[in-house]
């Protein structure tokens, strides 16, 4: 075999066929020939699985549709088996009874002969590489899930003590071979939740039935509903995945676990509640496999960009971001930590909850109960010999005026507040009982933001706005430097890609306050926000509405949507 590749490196050029030969020589490994190339660091994966292709004359697949996927397969071979070997099944096209078996390991010869007897077909070989498998199996699996509708109606409301025995414990989401009914029906309620992107999922009891709802782009849909009689085994199953008591009904909890989609990795953060109609669940999805957002991809403009980005250079200071729950706050903090995360800095966080891990960042996790508060944390942190301290929520004047301190002994601090725009935030710290003299000596910036949604690219269409709306928005009347003939304006139709709703992700809408030294004389003199702001307008500032404008111009969202998160700039 290994003579054969040396070969066929020759022939095609594919890899160096010298380099190939040395690694023959020098590799005294007991792995199986594929395996040992494939992690051998001289080729790429592609590059070898094309090599073999060429030697053993087979196919090589560089896509995979999911279509393709025959159902056959996916009833006979489990998830766990295509995963573990990386194989899925795929359709010929003269369909000549022969099932094609694309592999990311070309003599997994075993593998071939097991399927060939699971699917009862000869089989014939195809390469691919392991992600192009992966991705089809997730989705081919996924798609092969029974219609929850369909396990709801096979839940025999008759025998609940004895379908509550069976709620066991179930690693990944695609594996219900064989699962009790009841695990099968909050396996598919999760899967179409990340089919559809929904950051979390309701489950809520009414008198005759129970509701099942998604928040999709931060907007909450009815997505179905089930009978009644099937709550107290959906909420047991849930609060077994989150390690809850599952006795305990008349008191709210809290709990967390993983699930797997495939390769996914889920974190799920789950809360019940007793109600007047049974116990109330929510279950918070954060998707481990989503990249944390840099800088340059949340949706500031390139002039605000550049200034934030300047500022975070700063040795001291104190930086905040303000808005409302579910604004994007975090993913802000977090975007400003990986721009100046490196190995020169001490970087710490204190967080409720830690949401994302971040490489060579020290997160310390809020307790509250036990006493280890913001404060009391940010207290010990100070002792670390941070540079760069990120505190979660300034929720109470010790944690702020510690937050400001720290700034001016050397630190840069980054935090939150809940306040509607960036002035706001002044006046909230000095109502907390933080003195003047320390607000105006630390804060660097306040920028303030709204997360608006993005317009379905798939069935996005050109609109014609009232004057009304227009007027609204603040264009076209001289509030503004920008004019409605300067773009066009769009709204989707709606479309299955965006769950016909016409918007399709979200980006952040930015207000950026420059602490100037006018501003610091106006905060040291305690004047109110509304007169900052005023201040900061004549200067340039560009406020909540005003962004929204600019990415309505640019077709990114739309009138309603800006209209919807922000408030009219009455000053």
């Amino acid at each position: 075999m290994k003579e054969l590749l040396v070969k066929t490196a020759e022939r095609t050029g594919l890899v160096d066929a010298e380099q190939l030969t040395k690694f023959f020589e020098e590799s005294h490994s007991h792995q199986r020939l594929d395996e040992a190339l494939l992690s051998c660091p001289y080729f790429t994966e592609d590059v070898v699985l094309k090599l073999f292709a060429e030697a053993l004359g087979w196919e090589y697949l560089s896509e995979i549709a999911a279509k393709d996927v025959p159902v056959e397969f996916v009833e006979a071979v489990p998830a766990t088996y295509a995963q573990h070997h990386f194989l899925i099944g795929v359709k010929t096209e003269n369909d000549d009874g022969e099932l094609v078996v694309v592999l990311s390991k070309p003599l997994d010869v075993n593998a071939l002969d097991n399927i060939s007897k699971m699917m009862g077909l000869p089989v014939r070989a195809a390469i691919s590489t392991r992600t192009a498998i992966t991705s089809v199996i997730d989705v081919a699996y996924e798609q092969r899930t029974t219609v929850i509708e369909e396990v709801a109606e096979e839940l025999d409301s008759q025998n609940l003590d004895q379908l509550i025995d069976e709620v066991a414990h179930s690693d990944d989401l695609l594996d219900v071979v064989n699962r009790p009914p009841v695990i099968r029906l909050v396996n598919d309620m999760l899967f179409r939740a990340l089919q559809l992107r929904a950051s979390d999922v309701h489950v809520h009891p009414y008198e005759m039935k129970i509701q099942i709802r998604y928040r999709i782009d931060g907007i909450l849909y009815d997505v179905l509903s089930l009978n009644r009689n099937v709550l107290p085994l959906v909420i047991s199953r849930i609060k077994v995945m989150a390690g809850m008591d599952i006795a305990e009904r008349r008191l709210p909890q809290d709990g967390r676990c993983s699930v797997r989609l495939g390769q996914r990795e889920v974190d799920l953060r789950i809360s019940t509640v007793p109600t007047s109609y049974g116990e109330r669940s929510v279950l918070r999805l954060l998707d481990k496999s989503t990249a944390l957002y840099g800088l340059d991809e949340l949706g500031l403009c390139k002039d605000d960009l550049k200034k934030f980005d300047g500022l975070l250079t700063r040795s001291h200071g104190v930086i905040f971001v303000t808005g409302p729950t579910g604004s994007g706050k975090s993913t802000t903090l977090y975007a400003c930590l990986n721009r100046i995360n490196s190995s020169e800095k001490n970087v710490i966080t204190i967080e409720d909850p830690i949401e994302y891990q971040l490489d060579a960042i020290s997160q310390i996790q809020v307790a509250s109960k036990k006493g280890m508060t913001f404060a009391t944390s940010l207290r010990h942190v100070l002792r670390q010999d941070p540079d760069v301290i990120m505190v979660g929520e300034v929720r109470d004047i010790e944690t702020a005026r510690m937050s400001i301190q720290s700034s001016l002994t050397g630190h840069l601090v980054f935090s939150t507040l809940h306040t509607n725009d960036s002035a706001g935030a002044v006046s909230r710290l000095l109502d907390l009982g933080v003195e003047p003299y320390l607000v105006s000596s630390s804060l660097i910036t306040i920028i303030a933001q709204r997360l608006v949604r993005k317009v379905c690219k798939n069935c996005k269409e050109v609109y014609e706005p009232t004057t009304r709306e227009l007027k609204e928005l603040g264009l076209g009347n001289g509030k503004m430097d920008i004019h409605p003939e300067d773009g066009k304006f769009f709204v989707g139709k709606g479309c299955e890609k965006c769950f016909q709703t016409g918007y399709r992700g979200r980006t952040g809408i930015y207000e950026l306050l420059m602490i100037t030294e006018e501003i610091r004389d106006m905060i040291y003199k305690r004047k109110t926000a509304g007169s900052i702001k005023k201040h900061a307008l004549a200067t340039g500032l560009k406020t909540l509405r005003m962004d929204g404008a600019r990415k309505v111009l640019a077709g990114i969202t739309t009138i309603s949507e800006v209209l919807r998160v922000t408030q009219a700039d009455v000053l």
